[in-house]
């Protein structure tokens, strides 16, 4: 029996703002692709929207925010967006720039001296800027913590910013830095740490009030859940082997706590919120916005900056042909369309979304299960390329 059964097959509105458009042709078949995937990866729930000019035209919600306690994925549930943080902390970065507190040529010791106790076999420590950083070439490792076992007395991640200071002296430089992309989570927390210096706010108090809070984005938060929306949480699932071989899924809960590291990938909503969020990055006006409340959280010059290709993703972590790094988005050429976005994974969670701003489509997705044991790769890369396709 499939682990992944649809809560809910027909398309509806995320929020009562939002009208739904009409569903174009090819989403039945869409939903088939992403269904069969989810079965495949015996995903416990799942859901899809996808986005013409701020509108949503298809959505399809499957499985159990709460398998246990037979709670349906539905339009209210708040999954985990993982590395989709990173645009946050960027575009945080660019309104500083555009508010003359930084300069992108800003060298990182500047605001984050500590990094000098990093071994440096380049010599380079001096020359890394917040724009490297932005564009993961750097030169900075890809995870934030060194220890991976599954042992009791593990944190899920680094708790404390002196925890990742005690750690700099014993870590290094993993390439040259500015010679090619390398993905690296501890360069947006150390990004984070420039905009605390700058502002005197912590990193989610300013996220709050420069993004969520203009774009109004009002049931998004990082860490724990608030009471009031903790019933629509979903919780988070792997699938393992046990010791006799057999596959088991695993409930890992509703909450966790990434810690220091939220700056890289903490940020939790339900769908609706993404929908504003890709309305905003498409240029699409929802009700109540206006084109200046978009330029206040940022210009689309400066959104255009963060999207010119970069280093191409030909090494290491999500490495694709044809995909480039520009500052914190995916670029990908498919066939001359240009398309934009990022994926997500943390704990069970894994997400993804993109867009074209040039025709205002988008397409986003979040997962709740992370299969270990036997995952679907190549069925979830057919359902990617589907999503992808979707945006012609």
């Amino acid at each position: 029996m499939p682990f992944f059964r649809p809560a809910l097959a027909a398309v509806f509105v995320t929020t009562a703002s939002l009208a739904l458009a009409q569903t174009p042709a090819d989403w039945p078949a869409f939903t088939r692709t992403f269904q069969a995937y989810a079965d495949s990866d015996h995903v416990v729930g799942a859901s899809v929207v996808l986005m013409k000019g701020g509108r949503v035209v298809g959505r399809y919600d499957a499985g159990h925010a709460d398998r246990a306690g037979n709670v349906a994925v539905d339009s209210a549930t708040i999954y985990h967006w993982g590395s989709i943080t990173k645009s946050l902390t960027a575009i945080s970065i660019m309104q500083l720039r555009d508010r003359g507190r930084l300069s992108l040529d800003d060298k990182i010791v500047r605001w984050v001296p500590e990094l000098r106790t990093l071994h440096d076999p380049f010599g380079m420590m001096d020359s890394i800027t917040i724009r490297m950083l932005l564009g993961h070439t750097a030169g900075f490792r890809n995870g934030t913590w060194p220890y991976g076992e599954g042992k009791e007395w593990e944190p899920f991640e680094p708790t404390t910013w002196n925890q990742l200071v005690a750690m700099m002296p014993y870590q290094e430089l993993v390439f040259r830095p500015g010679t090619r992309y390398g993905y690296s989570n501890p360069a947006f927390v150390y990004l984070a740490r420039v905009i605390e210096q700058i502002t005197g706010d912590p990193w989610e108090a300013y996220v709050q009030k420069n993004i969520f809070a203009p774009l109004e984005l009002g049931r998004s938060y990082f860490r724990a859940t608030p009471y009031y929306l903790a019933r629509h949480r979903s919780h988070n699932y792997y699938v393992r082997k046990d010791s006799s071989g057999r596959e088991r899924v695993i409930d890992n809960g509703a909450d966790f706590d990434p810690g220091i590291t939220s700056p890289n990938g903490a940020w939790n909503a339900p769908m609706g919120d993404l929908v504003k969020y890709a309305a905003f990055l498409t240029n699409a006006l929802l009700p109540g916005m206006s084109r200046d409340r978009y330029d206040v959280v940022l210009s689309r010059q400066s959104l255009e900056e963060m999207w010119r290709p970069g280093m191409p993703m030909s090494q290491g972590y999500e490495s694709s042909p044809k995909q480039w790094m520009g500052l914190s988005f995916f670029v990908l050429d498919r066939n001359g369309q240009r398309i934009l976005g990022h994926t997500g994974s943390q704990a069970g969670f894994r997400s993804f979304y993109y867009f074209d701003p040039a025709n205002g489509m988008a397409v986003i997705a979040a997962f709740n299960t992370t299969n270990t044991s036997s995952p679907a790769a190549a069925l979830q890369r057919r359902m990617q390329e589907a999503a992808l396709a979707l945006l012609r």
